[in-house]
């Protein structure tokens, strides 16, 4: 553990050098076809996951595999543009090394965004879900093993993982600018294949709306470390067995194009609005 929180201090360093010490109030994962949203960010500096020491690198379409920090809304954020996921290959504590990079740099509030299946039949793809709860059956767990005690208690509470003041940040800005917003529960399959219908048929009979490959690690990650954690997924397909065709990711991926703006706008606003 003693040489994790050696990597991890050594990441961080080189990216505080980059960004020339100035410190970042709000961290942002932009997930599957929601990356362009790092174009927004003004006196950017880009940072190749490649060039951080000891950093893993993305291997998924629509993820361009880089760390972009400056100006948004009015607050420095750093944007992890692109995502690393368990089913390329990762174990789940690198998974979340760069969400425990960004605490040991400084970082206490964090934005998390995904792709996710649609479970709820009530709900279209396209649509908005802040998370209010996840559920995860997998049985690995990020921090497994010796507990990083610099980053927090070997046993944490998970029972507020997804703020209700900031969830309450994001409906505001949603009110503000006219987008609808669902809010529920998120629930983790590792991937890389879709879930089957029953997979999704037992995931609503378990409470979940949304079912997805990501976020759950780096939410639980973000909480041991003293983070407070915003979750949206963008629903981008109907879950399987909801409707009578196959899943494809370039779905997942036009779905984010189609909503990109919207998204962009609503994200935009939370940002303004954030309380640090």
């Amino acid at each position: 553990m003693e040489r994790l929180m050696e990597k991890l201090k050594e990441a961080s360093a080189y990216v505080d050098a980059k960004i020339n010490h100035e410190p970042v109030a709000i961290a942002m994962v932009l997930g599957s076809g929601l990356g362009d949203l790092a174009n927004e960010v003004q006196q950017k500096t880009i940072i190749p996951y490649s060039e951080i020491p000891h950093f893993p690198v993305s291997t998924v379409q629509g993820h361009a595999g880089r760390l972009v920090i400056g100006m948004l809304s009015g607050k420095r954020v750093l944007v992890m543009q692109g995502r690393l996921h368990f089913y390329e290959g990762y174990s789940m504590d690198t998974v979340v090394f760069p969400i425990q990079m960004m605490r040991v740099l400084g970082i206490k509030e964090l934005l998390l965004t995904n792709a996710a299946g649609c479970v709820n039949t009530a709900w279209v793809p396209g649509d908005l879900m802040i998370i209010s709860d996840h559920i995860k059956l997998v049985a690995d767990n990020p921090l497994r093993g010796p507990n990083p005690d610099e980053l927090g208690e070997r046993f944490f509470d998970m029972g507020s993982a997804y703020p209700a003041e900031l969830r309450a940040v994001a409906h505001a800005s949603g009110e503000r600018l006219g987008i609808p917003l669902r809010e529920g529960i998120y629930q983790l399959f590792t991937g890389p294949s879709f879930e089957t219908p029953a997979e999704v048929r037992f995931a609503r009979m378990c409470g979940a709306d949304a079912v997805g490959m990501s976020t759950v690690p780096e939410a639980i990650a973000a909480r041991h470390a003293g983070m407070r954690v915003l979750g949206i997924s963008c629903m981008t397909n109907m879950a399987a067995g909801i409707l009578d065709q196959p899943l494809d990711h370039l779905e997942v991926l036009e779905t984010g194009e189609r909503v990109k703006h919207t998204f962009g706008a609503l994200v935009k606003d939370i940002v303004k609005h954030w309380p640090i």
